[in-house]
């Protein structure tokens, strides 16, 4: 799998072993981050991610900001994305299954480092249902 991957500041540590994560598990990895503690514009590295995802160029998108949701609304300005902020595995495994999520934002100041790997592992583990959500989710976008 080709998976885009970009943050700000607040989010470099996270990034770093995420990237480590994936990689081991054999998958390819785009990086859009920033790899410095130095402040930097979170949309500057979330529009690329979006960008790969929504033309086809990455299967999933994650984005890793201080709070998840200047990412996420960044993300979501985006016409085929549908980025989900979560801060649980239970919220990721949901926002794959019922909403087919395709980019996680995670809010670097409010999870630690190993919540974060496993709610990645549970976000590119976790199928969409389809069924009863498949018509809700066609009905997100603004058309």
């Amino acid at each position: 799998m080709k998976i885009s991957i970009g943050n700000d500041h607040a989010g470099t540590d996270y990034k770093l072993a995420i990237v480590g994560l994936l990689k081991s598990m054999g998958h390819n990895v785009i990086n859009h981050g920033t790899d410095s503690s130095d402040s930097v514009d979170y949309p500057d590295f979330v529009h690329p991610v979006a960008s790969d995802v929504a033309s086809g160029g990455a299967d999933f998108g994650i984005i890793i900001c201080g709070s998840g949701n200047g990412a996420a609304m960044t993300a979501n300005k985006h016409q085929e994305i549908r980025a989900a902020l979560c801060w649980t595995k239970e919220l990721v495994y949901l926002a794959r299954e019922h909403n087919d999520a395709n980019v996680l934002s995670l809010p670097a100041r409010f999870i630690a480092i190993p919540q974060a790997i496993d709610m990645v592992t549970t976000f590119l583990s976790t199928s969409f249902e389809g069924g009863r959500h498949a018509r809700r989710v066609e009905k997100i976008p603004c058309r």
